[in-house]
Parts: structure tokens; C-alpha cells; sequence
């Protein structure tokens, strides 16, 4: 038998949501690797919940650990190097040294001790700083996004010897999210900030209110919340920042936060213009039945069952087409999200919200993401193109997170380094200093 160390983090035990020994959980997971070791599958198995159970099968984890092994070699070690809580479950994290390389595993547990969850996070990547970034025509500093009783991070970066330069704050996409919008080795907002500055353009990025106060998102609550509130503030707060151009305050938001800036720029004031990038047009539940149809079309699944288990999916995704609450509790959870949070975002249009304002507009899309279509680009092409306020920009070769890529892909496509296309940094400074 290879031998199995445990390195022990301690935790704040009163910030934790479960009543078990978190010993107890770190000897779980050690028991489990030395089940896949031993072979004995059917007994490994049995750490998991019983509903998972019905998702996995013991030949499921014999293959699983068959592959990693056949990729990886034999197991020099395998360690406890982490663990948290994520909302009502704890996640430990077990790094792997297999004899041709490292694979850490995420297990996921219920309060029950029982497990609901095995990943296989891929290996960091090392960020790399854009080559349009110039470390010698900026500075940045930290300060604080107060929203009522919270306070977020958020990072100021400034052109240095520039006076009365114009600002751009960053507003996230779905999900919890830093400062950079992190995600793999790619930090798109950084990318933003820092190719901006470089160019004489200031901006204010700050961390995603769902990743700090999770806690408060168990329950009903709306985009308001989750991004409206916080992104108003943040108009405020980089309003106050010394020599920047009040006449020249802008929003850019990405993803959700593009679909959300048009009513943003009815609640924020003083802004002269905003800038959806890979924004929504249709509902999100349109976005995310497109997502789905995408995936499952690569997946090649021709089998009825599969078949079947895709239409299955759908189902639920229609489900969230609510725009009222009816006999339906706020707090009832539909696809991941609260009741509320549908019917809200169901009642806004974003199209006709757009139209009516006079502030400036810039709508950027690319042509390889998967998540946000061209089809959403040619409804907003519709409906703004005639207005005087409104510039569009189409880029055939930009993903989701606004890099270059040669195909479509999928989300694994994020887990590989790519910076902001210099040509939409450019484009992006362009258009914010156009009088």
C-alpha cells in the first residue's frame, strides 16, 4: 500500500455550517482513495449519497480511476491539502502525485458526511499579463466598495501622469467572481484595466458581492442584489477618484452584466455611455436552452436514453420562464436560482431599454462564443443600429471572455491562457476618448 498523509488546515470552526468533526471528513476522504487503491469499488461507492448513487456506479469509479492511472502511472501520494465550505456543503481538496504528473480531486460532502460530489479540477495555469499591458503608464491601487452594510475589494487603475481622464467601471457576468473575473489562467477585467490604462483610460473593478456574502443568496433575492445595487456604488465611488473627468464616466458590462447595463444606466447617474460586451439579448432562459443545445450536439449522444435525459434538461430550463410568482414561494428553487430571481429578470427588456436611452452605446460580440450568440448581436443590430448614439461591432475570431480562438469550443477552451484581443482594447479606448 502507497502511504496516505493528511496535512492538516484548521478551520474557524463557528463560520461552519455542519455539525460533524471535520476529522471525520478529512479520514473520509482518505478512506476513499484507499478503497480506489485496493479495488474495492463497491465499497467505495457507498460514500456516496444515495441519490448520487443513482447517477454513479462502482464500474463508473473503476474506470475513472483506470484512466487516471493509465495517464498518470501509479500513485506516489495522495494528501489533504484543503478544505471549505461552500454554502451547506464542505469541499475537501486532495492533491494527487502520480508518477507522470500531479491531479488534485475536490470531494464534496453533504451534512450527512455523505459525498454528492467528485471533481477533477484542472491544473492552475499562471496568469500572463497582456502584451499591450505597459507597467510603466499606470499604477493601481485598493480601496473599498461600501453597499449599504457590505464592503467589497476593489482595485482603481489610473493612467499615470494624465489629467482628467475618462472612467470605465466593470460589471461581472452570471456567478460569484473577483475583481478580475477570474477564470482558469485568464483574468479578462485585469486584461481590461490594465490595456485601458495603458492608453490613457481608468477603470474600477471590484469583487463580486456572491462570492464574498454567499451566505445571503440562500434565500429569495433578484439581480438587485446580486448586481445592481453594488455596480450603482461603484459608479459613485469612481465618480470620487482624484483627476478623473466627471463628463467622462462610462459602464462596461459583461455577459449578465451587459444585459443588465441598460437598466443600469437608468439607475446610475452621471454616465455618458455604456458598453455591452457578449450581452443577452432574448431571456436567459433562451441563452441557456441555445447552451444546452450547442453541448448536447457535440456530445454526439444518438442513444435514446440520452436523448431522453437531454429533453429531460430542457424541461426544467422552460421552467424558468416565469415572469410572476402565482402560488410559487420567492425562495423556491428553479434551475439553481430563486423563484424571484426569474420572474424579475423575466419582466425586464433590456431591447426596448436600450432604445430609450440617450446616453452613448457600444455593443461588441463575438463570433466563437458559444454562450451568447450571434443571434443575440443581429437583435440588438435591429433594434439600435439606426440610432445616432449607438456604435456595433462584431469580431468573428472572439470567445466569450473576449480572446482570439480558432473555434467555437466549450468551457474547456477557458482553462487554456488567452488575453483580451488587443483589437477590442483598442477598439474599447477608441471609442471612450471619440468627443
Amino acid at each position: 500500500m502507497k502511504k496516505y498523509a493528511l496535512i492538516f488546515f484548521f478551520l474557524l470552526l463557528s463560520q461552519l455550517a455542519f455539525s460533524q468533526n471535520v476529522l471525520s471528513l478529512f479520514n473520509k476522504a482518505n478512506e476513499f482513495f484507499t478503497l480506489f487503491e485496493e479495488d474495492k469499488f463497491d465499497t467505495a461507492h457507498k460514500y456516496f449519497d444515495e441519490v448520487e448513487q443513482t447517477k454513479v456506479t462502482p464500474d463508473n469509479l473503476k474506470q475513472l480511476w483506470a484512466r487516471i492511472k493509465l495517464n498518470l502511472g501509479n500513485v506516489n501520494a495522495l494528501e489533504v491539502v484543503q478544505s471549505k465550505t461552500q454554502g451547506n456543503f464542505f469541499v475537501v481538496v486532495v492533491e494527487g502525485k502520480f508518477e507522470k504528473g500531479d491531479q488534485n480531486f475536490s470531494l464534496v460532502f453533504n451534512q450527512s458526511e455523505k459525498l454528492v460530489g467528485l471533481f477533477l479540477p484542472p491544473k492552475a495555469v499562471t496568469y500572463n499579463k497582456p502584451s499591450y499591458a505597459d507597467t510603466a503608464l499606470y499604477t493601481e491601487k485598493t480601496i473599498d466598495l461600501k453597499t449599504g452594510s457590505h464592503q467589497l475589494a476593489a482595485v482603481v487603475t489610473v493612467p499615470k501622469n494624465v489629467k482628467n481622464f475618462p472612467i470605465v467601471v466593470l460589471v461581472h457576468g452570471s456567478g460569484p467572481g473577483d475583481m478580475d473575473q477570474t477564470l482558469g489562467p485568464n483574468k479578462p477585467f485585469k486584461d481590461i484595466a490594465l490595456g485601458l490604462a495603458s492608453q490613457g483610460v481608468a477603470t474600477l473593478r471590484y469583487v463580486k458581492r456572491t462570492l464574498i456574502y454567499s451566505g445571503e443568496f440562500k434565500n429569495a433575492f433578484t439581480v438587485k442584489e446580486e448586481v445592481l445595487d453594488d455596480a450603482v456604488a461603484a459608479v459613485n465611488l469612481a465618480k470620487t477618484i482624484p483627476d478623473v473627468d466627471l463628463s467622462n464616466v462610462y459602464l462596461f458590462g459583461h455577459s449578465l452584466g451587459g444585459m443588465l447595463a441598460p437598466r443600469l444606466a437608468n439607475l446610475a447617474t452621471g454616465l455618458k455611455g455604456i458598453v455591452l460586451a457578449a450581452a443577452p439579448a432574448r431571456k436567459l432562459t433562451d441563452i441557456i436552452v441555445d447552451q444546452n443545445n450547442y453541448l448536447f450536439g457535440l456530445a454526439n449522444d444518438t442513444t435514446q436514453k440520452g436523448k431522453e435525459m437531454f429533453q429531460n434538461v430542457l424541461l426544467e430550463v422552460e421552467q424558468t420562464r416565469i415572469s410572476k410568482l402565482g402560488t410559487l414561494k420567492p425562495d423556491s428553487v428553479i434551475l439553481g436560482l430563486p423563484a424571484s430571481y426569474w420572474s424579475d429578470l423575466n419582466l425586464y427588456d433590456q431591447l426596448s431599454t436600450a432604445k430609450k436611452l440617450k446616453q452613448r452605446i457600444l455593443v461588441v460580440q463575438g463570433g466563437k462564443d458559444f454562450q451568447v450568440s450571434e443571434t443575440d448581436y443581429n437583435l440588438w443590430n435591429t433594434t439600435l443600429a439606426k440610432k445616432s448614439n449607438v456604435t456595433l461591432k462584431f469580431y468573428p475570431d472572439l470567445n466569450h471572455l473576449l480572446s482570439t480562438q480558432t473555434e467555437k469550443g466549450t468551457n474547456q477552451q477557458y482553462q487554456q491562457a488567452a488575453n483580451v484581443a488587443e483589437e477590442l482594447i483598442n477598439d474599447l479606448a477608441a471609442w471612450i476618448k471619440l468627443k
